[in-house]
């Protein structure tokens, strides 16, 4: 401990990147721990490093006394003027102790509390470098794995890539190099950190885009939004200040460079890119490209618009498990609501028959409630006196007419409902294989299970021909609870399990012959599949 320091720690600072102020106050520190674990904790000791021998110097100081009570703190004036020629009583006078007087425990304390202190204030620096890093990127290597987390080098520090974070069908061994989004930079107890990254985050998608679009980095072109299910697509908006710049192209690159350079680093994720407009409607339908859309209906107060789209457009404006849709109301920030033109016409033909019923209410009334998202009589009896007085031309008296006359109507309803399940149950006791054989058949039918029989049963339908015959898809869905988009695919599930029965029935099972052999049908779509291409709710 007696040789110089100087050069010692001059290294250490530029190694570890720490002021030698900081490591001197830390060296002082372990120093003085381990003088008052030698000499004891009440002494009056102070350190100090001097610098122009470069050696630690330790003072105990004690009180210049005529008559000692207590020898660790108290020096007679007699040995203190030997120690000092002007010395006086009440003087607090510093005896230099020896640094070989610590003893090896002592020293060993006090290497223990250097290394420590040198370690937090590495970690300090490194916590105020990477926290002004907070939403760049990051790139490293894989060092180890913590049950699920990977834990990455990256030079300086060590990040953690938690599972959640992680996209599943990534793999990485130790060794491999890896590039992530900074998710946040935690300071814990004790001076310590961790920085959290992350290959899920929309951040990353943002980040790849502005390393490899140069128009982004100039602010030409803007990134405005940006949606992700990692893995699997992403969207992002994006519009230029420049009119000449096509903001879209720029993303995209020549012959598509710029944005299979971002695809390769996500590992294959399919990237939407659509121009952003202002005008929420415009947004919307560019966020559902390349679906055709018939009309927009958008309810301010919900922050929710409804989308009509062609028949044979629903599915692809869904996307495959409602991926589409899912990642158009993320990007756009509203809740989108996917309807076919028929799906529309069956629910206008609803609110017509339930609406009309109800006393004072004619055509142009019916396509005012309708407007306001009043779809039958039930809708006016549950809704409050304001929700229906928002409604143009509807008072106060005129709203509790309505909803008295509304009640009346759906217990009409009710009444007819029971009655017609009445029957149908009835019909289907009656039937060659009763009821328990029905629910056999109905387990056959691929997307039909326990929850879905009990269901369709409990509004009413017992047969598979019950549920095949009723056309209204908004009435089965909404009175067996099932939902419209469910309503649909059940529907189409026996379809075309009839059509296998019929077939099966019509020709017979034998091996036809290698001339004669008729061409082989297209396998009907499963209705598992069907919630990709069912109604958006």
């Amino acid at each position: 401990m007696q040789t110089n320091l100087n050069h010692t720690l001059e290294l250490v600072g530029k190694e570890k990147g720490i002021d030698k102020v900081v490591l001197i106050e830390a060296l002082e520190e372990a120093v003085k721990k381990a003088a008052e674990r030698r000499f004891g904790a009440d002494r009056d000791i102070e350190v100090h490093f001097n610098e122009e021998l470069g050696e630690i110097e330790i003072f105990e100081f004690r009180t210049v006394v005529e008559s000692i009570s207590e020898p660790d703190k108290e020096l007679s004036l007699e040995e203190a003027l030997k120690l000092d020629p002007e010395a006086q009583l009440g003087d607090s006078l510093g005896i230099k102790l020896d640094m070989a007087d610590l003893g090896r425990i002592a020293a060993q304390t006090a290497k223990q509390v250097l290394i420590q202190r040198v370690r937090e204030a590495d970690s300090a620096i490194v916590y105020e470098e990477y926290r002004d890093r907070q939403g760049e990127l990051a790139t490293g290597v894989v060092r180890r794995f913590e049950r699920g987390n990977l834990v990455i080098d990256l030079g300086r520090a060590e990040a953690v890539l938690p599972m959640r974070e992680q996209v599943p069908r990534e793999t990485y061994r130790a060794g491999d190099r890896i590039m992530a989004y900074v998710l946040e930079v935690l300071e814990e107890p004790r001076g310590g950190h961790q920085i959290i990254l992350s290959r899920t985050s929309p951040g990353l998608l943002v980040k790849l885009f502005e390393m490899e679009v140069p128009e982004i980095g100039e602010g030409i072109v803007t990134i405005e939004a940006a949606a992700r299910e990692p893995g699997a697509r992403s969207k992002i908006a994006v519009s230029s200040r420049d009119s000449d710049v096509d903001p879209v192209g720029a993303c995209v690159g020549i012959k598509g460079s710029r944005v299979q350079a971002v695809v390769q680093e996500l590992r294959g994720e399919k990237i939407d890119i659509v121009p952003y407009s202002p005008d929420p409607a415009t947004f919307v339908c560019n966020a559902l490209a390349p679906v055709e859309v018939s009309r927009v209906i958008i309810n301010e107060d919900t922050h929710s618009m409804e989308i009509i789209v062609p028949d044979d457009q629903l599915s692809l404006g869904i996307g495959r498990k409602g991926q589409n849709v899912r990642l158009a109301s993320q990007l756009t920030g509203w809740k989108i609501d996917i309807n076919s033109e028929s799906r529309v016409a069956e629910m206008w033909k609803n609110a017509i028959s339930s609406l009309g019923k109800i006393d004072g209410v004619g055509d142009i009334m019916i396509d005012t409630l309708y407007k306001y998202g009043f779809r039958s009589a039930r809708d006016v009896m549950t809704a409050s006196l304001e929700q229906l007085m928002e409604v143009p031309g509807i008072g106060p008296k005129l709203a509790e007419k309505m909803q008295r006359s509304a009640a009346r109507v759906v217990a009409d309803e009710e009444q007819e409902l029971r009655q017609a399940a009445e029957e149908r149950l009835a019909e289907a006791e009656a039937s060659p294989i009763g009821l328990e054989g029905e629910r056999h058949r109905f387990l056959e039918i691929r997307g039909i299970g326990e929850k879905t029989i009990e269901q369709l049963a409990e509004g009413g339908y017992f047969t598979i021909l019950q549920v095949h015959q009723e056309n209204n898809v908004v009435k089965l869905g909404e009175v067996t609870g099932i939902g419209i988009k469910k309503a649909r695919q059940v529907k189409q599930a026996i379809a075309t399990y009839l059509e296998e029965q019929a077939r099966a029935a019509i020709l017979p099972d034998v091996e036809p012959q290698e001339d004669d052999a008729p061409e082989q049908e297209a396998p009907a779509e499963p209705a598992g599949d069907a919630e990709a291409e069912g109604d958006g709710n």
